[in-house]
């Protein structure tokens, strides 16, 4: 059983109105419980990196179930290997360094504040050092991820473990 004690001035208060000091108290208000945050916060810096195809990515958000879009920071250290993805939308854009992006055999010059959008089904490479913010769309799914023999450009199957 709950207690609750109240001082006779505090009941008078509560009373005041109709002056019935008899009325029986017996639990105090109940309190509303706090909404659930529908909003998360990641630093990205103190992420674990993981191994990509393009290098190593910190990634914030992809595993949130049902999210519509994740967000990586990417280091391309090295020449990354050609990759596509069935279902993701990816959107570039260069922090630092400059290369090349290869998208569907194509060099394209990138350099700091260049935005790149890459569709499904695009084969795509980061070429030169540079670090990169990517957003995926829908939030990455490492299932939805194929590297391209590079000896057989054309050839669009081989999945891969992880991406960025």
């Amino acid at each position: 059983m709950l207690k609750v004690a109240f001082s006779r001035t505090c009941l008078k208060e509560a009373f005041r109105d109709n002056g019935d000091m008899t009325q029986k108290i017996t639990k105090p208000a109940e309190k509303s419980e706090a909404p659930s945050k529908t909003y998360q916060v990641a630093q990205l810096n103190e992420l674990d990196p993981v191994r990509c195809p393009c290098g190593w990515a910190r990634r914030a958000f992809a595993d949130i179930p049902g999210a519509v879009a994740s967000l990586h920071v990417v280091e391309i250290l090295e020449d990354a290997k050609p990759h596509y993805h069935k279902k993701m939308t990816e959107i570039y854009l260069i922090l630092e360094g400059e290369g090349h992006l290869e998208l569907d055999g194509e060099l394209i010059p990138v350099k700091p504040m260049s935005a790149i959008y890459i569709p499904p089904g695009c084969v795509h490479r980061a070429v030169g050092r540079m670090k990169l913010m990517n957003i995926p769309v829908p939030a990455f799914d490492a299932s939805d991820e194929y590297v391209v023999d590079s000896s057989n450009p054309s050839q669009k199957a081989h999945k891969t473990a992880s991406s960025s």
